[in-house]
């Protein structure tokens, strides 16, 4: 059996793509759409599925990024944020690792049209950033740097010069990258060297030289933020820890230092890699794919972490290896990238922030390196 640890994966043949067809009848009118990257090694895929407004999905239809993928079984990216939509939701950033390049579309509904596709200035593209205009990608592999773009009229993305950071070695396991709401700060992690680190945005789009935070806790590996700007990231915990794994929150200052206001809270789940704030920014929710379980909590005015009821929310089915994690625009659904059983979990938010399991959505391979996940 597969143990999940976020940090390792196992490289294998690339599993054929089968077409999906939904496993949850679709009823009701249309409400967005949901969107799943394949990762395949040969040719590089966005799954669109459409939302009805009750949440459910169906259809399942293919788009080429023009790109490769770096293919793999669980996890090979070992990243957030490789399927990325732009904070208007009207363009769709996919990361082509194997390639190394980006591809850009426009979003109609659950439609989507390639607009450019330009190199990632880097090795291995794993995460996506974007805030009023300025795009960052984040490269994993050789010396892991973050470079900065333009994005233009038309989706058409633009290298800015002198943009390219370093991270803070070689190897160093770069798995997310985030702007602050203001647009000050971006936040990038360090998984292997356990780092978070933060860049001042400069006026001219580039950074200021790198501040590194080293994580207090084990595992630090997705980082996200609240409205009111407080950083919150997912830890996976110590090696070998049963459900070990667990999720603190930051105030970055104004030298980019983080100062802890919640640390590590039990998210009682394993493998937490990856979470996502619902748009009224009242609730965070984290995928645990060690344990196929959903867990989460209330964010308070100050940043503070509070777990909902008994923290975990939401069950996968048993094996389901849920990695990245999206919301849907209107915060009413939770949705999870099923590696292992090949599906999407459904989840609706109530008011008091619990779940409640609508079922799966589509047939996708199995274990087949599959990365990335966005909602409408």
């Amino acid at each position: 059996m597969f143990k999940v640890t976020c940090g390792l994966s196992l490289v294998a043949a690339v599993i054929s793509l089968v077409s999906p067809t939904p496993t949850v009848a679709q009823s009701g009118a249309h409400g967005g759409a949901v969107f799943v990257m394949t990762n395949n090694a040969d040719k590089n895929e966005i799954i669109s599925y459409e939302r009805a407004t009750n949440g459910l999905l169906s259809g399942g239809v293919h788009y080429d990024t023009e790109g490769r993928g770096s293919s793999g079984t669980t996890d090979p990216l070992e990243a957030q944020g490789s399927l990325t939509l732009s904070q208007d939701q009207s363009l769709l950033f996919a990361a082509n690792a194997g390639s190394g390049n980006i591809s850009v579309f426009s979003v109609h509904h659950s439609d989507l049209i390639l607009l450019n596709k330009v190199p990632s200035g880097g090795s291995q593209p794993v995460a996506v950033a974007e805030n009023q205009n300025l795009v960052y990608v984040l490269n994993s592999g050789g010396a892991g740097s973050v470079v900065g773009f333009t994005l233009d009229f038309g989706g058409q993305l633009k290298q800015i010069k002198n943009s390219t950071m370093f991270l803070t070695a070689t190897v160093t396991g770069g798995a997310s990258l985030k702007f602050s709401p203001d647009g000050k700060f971006l936040v990038v992690t360090e998984r292997l060297a356990n780092n978070i680190d933060v860049f001042h945005v400069l006026p001219n789009g580039t950074l200021s030289p790198i501040i590194v935070n080293p994580s207090p806790a084990p595992g630090a590996f997705s980082v996200t933020f609240a409205p009111e700007g407080n950083a919150i990231v997912s830890e996976t915990g110590a090696a070998g820890a049963t459900n070990g794994s667990a999720i603190s929150s930051y105030k970055i200052t104004t030298n980019g230092k983080l100062s802890p206001i919640s640390q590590s809270v039990p998210t009682f789940g394993g493998a937490n890699c990856w979470n996502v704030v619902t748009p009224d920014g009242k609730f965070v929710y984290v995928s645990n794919a060690g344990s196929a379980t959903i867990s989460g909590f209330a964010i308070g005015s100050n940043g503070a972490l509070t777990p909902i009821g008994g923290t975990v929310v939401g069950n996968n089915p048993e094996g389901a290896t849920n990695l990245d994690i999206a919301v849907s625009a209107d915060g009413k659904y939770i949705y999870t990238l099923n590696s292992a059983t090949g599906n999407i979990g459904v989840f609706g938010i109530r008011t008091d922030g619990a779940l409640t399991n609508l079922g799966t959505a589509g047939d996708f391979a199995k274990s087949a390196g599959f990365n990335g996940i966005a909602a409408l």
